[in-house]
């Protein structure tokens, strides 16, 4: 660990375990190759985080806590100070200065040999104001890995809980951090975990997660964030922070919908995808793309996670709607009804079981460990082999012209919009126009607005005629009463003809 004189950084990557088994996790790691002949270490962790009434470290990224190791009979105390970098990867490079310090209480000269302690605090008035807000109780079992060539890991198993005030949320989780040697090291061993054991890559450290657990916002869904553009970026600037924006909204997502029943979770999961695939699709040719991992290991559960958000689009959006023109005050169309409704209802109940499975397969985290590590990757000039950059005026130029043919590419879709096959074309494609824009904005010319809301548009009204239709086709798979699925096929087909008369002028 860095010392408290000295700034350090530690470089570790941090996975959710969604296993249904958390007892049973130290067994199977302990029985990996890489971890099978190295001597656990256990330890009883008890954090306590510290924070301003206004959240200054929270709003900062920065965290501050007393940490206990041990039994009542001998405990040690160590005070910790980290910073975060700005990114929203399972991999992170974080600043961190520790010390042991006496007892239960903060030491404020500790934290002066800290620089952005002294920039946060100059006067002392937040150490002032600071006060506990998050504990973490938690069992750790930690083993340490040591290669041939020098490099050193510890992998780190910690199962617990994050508690403030009557609220709580369990910990089940893997720390992978680099003690020495080079980067290169931490990755294979994360990639040989993954094979193994399912894996999800996490973001939030724990100290994110206390504050989101505060704030009421822990599983809440994360919606699209795309980064503050400088006028002058470049291309390998903006890149891995676009990219690296898009697939954390899709991974954050994945490890709520672990916990939570949301239907808007599994929504923003998808946004994130498509975000993420059409962003590569905009940049493919100027980007290194060669080393991008195949995604096969994430296609079953792709699958399971569009069926369950047709089902909840149709249980919360679309029928809700079309109650009362159906049931007319008919006590037996309103028995109908109930009886679709409840038809629905199993059948998402057995859909978000099957996709919390589908999570708890070895392939589906190894494949996207491999595409966090990718995108980490990005970030090295030697990623990027003999392709050149571009200066932030010519990023402009090209970005412009990309979204342009783009833009063309879903004007002729729209030109043959008249049946729904078609229609749903048009809607892809306004999504994936939509997606770019509202990422990159700042470098498009005004009409790209234009051209936004447009697209907007479209997908809305192509959406709405498609969601009755896929109720209907669900309705019939599910069963339903025969006279109730004619109704959704007829009013499909009357919202698929105002679909039809798509906006001109684009």
């Amino acid at each position: 660990m860095p010392s408290a004189t000295h700034p350090g950084a530690e470089l570790e990557i941090k996975l959710a375990l969604p296993l249904s088994d958390p007892a049973g996790l130290a067994r199977q790691l302990a029985r990996l190759p890489a971890l099978a002949r190295r001597k656990p270490v256990h330890k009883r962790v008890d954090n306590i985080y510290y924070d301003t009434p206004d959240k200054a470290l929270q709003a900062q990224r920065m965290a501050l806590r007393l940490r206990r190791v041990g039994g009542d009979d001998a405990p040690q105390w160590l005070q910790t100070f980290k910073t975060s970098d700005s990114g929203d990867s399972a991999l992170s490079l974080r600043g961190e200065w520790e010390l042991p310090v006496p007892g239960p209480a903060l030491v404020q000269a500790a934290l002066q040999a800290a620089p952005p302690w002294q920039r946060l605090d100059p006067d002392g008035a937040v150490f002032g104001a600071l006060q506990p807000c998050v504990r973490m109780p938690y069992e750790s079992t930690a083993w340490t890995v040591r290669r041939r060539d020098g490099s050193a890991i510890e992998v780190a198993l910690d199962i617990g809980q994050i508690s403030c005030g009557q609220r709580s949320a369990p910990i089940c989780e893997l720390e992978l951090e680099l003690l020495a040697g080079a980067p290169a090291a931490l990755f294979e061993l994360a990639r040989q975990i993954a094979q193994q054991i399912a894996v999800l890559p996490l973001a939030a450290s724990k100290a994110q997660r206390g504050h989101a657990l505060r704030d009421g916002t822990l599983d809440a869904p994360l919606r699209a964030r795309p980064p503050q553009w400088g006028k002058d970026v470049s291309l390998r600037g903006m890149v891995q922070p676009l990219l690296g924006e898009m697939f954390a909204q899709f991974t954050a997502n994945l490890n709520a919908v672990v916990h939570s029943d949301d239907p808007e979770l599994v929504h923003q999961a998808r946004v994130g995808w498509r975000r993420f695939r059409g962003a590569l699709r905009l940049l493919r040719p100027a980007v290194p793309l060669h080393g991008l991992p195949a995604w096969q290991g994430l296609q079953p559960m792709q699958a399971l996670l569009g069926a369950l958000r047709d089902l909840d689009v149709a249980s919360t959006q679309t029928l809700p709607g079309l109650q009362s023109a159906f049931v007319a005050d008919d006590a037996a169309r309103a028995a109908q009804w109930q009886a679709m409704e409840q038809a629905f209802q199993a059948a998402t109940l057995l859909q978000r079981q099957a996709l919390r499975r589908a999570l708890q397969e070895p392939a589906v985290g190894a494949a996207l460990l491999a595409i966090t590590l990718w995108l980490a990757d990005l970030a090295r000039p030697q990623a990027w082999g003999e392709a050149q950059d571009m200066p932030g005026k010519t990023v402009r130029h090209w970005v412009s012209q990309r979204i342009t043919r783009l833009h063309a590419q879903w004007k002729r879709a729209l030109r043959d919009s008249s049946h729904a096959e078609s229609q749903h074309r048009a809607r892809i494609l306004a999504k994936r126009l939509r997606y770019n824009i509202e990422a990159l904005r700042p470098f498009l010319p005004a009409r790209a607005q234009r051209w936004l809301q447009q697209a907007t548009q479209v997908q809305a009204g192509v959406g709405a005629a498609r969601d009755v239709l896929q109720a209907g086709v669900l309705a019939r798979q599910l069963a339903v009463d025969q006279g109730l699925v004619e109704f959704l096929r007829g009013f499909a087909a009357g919202q698929a003809g105002a679909a039809s008369a798509l906006p001109g002028g684009v």
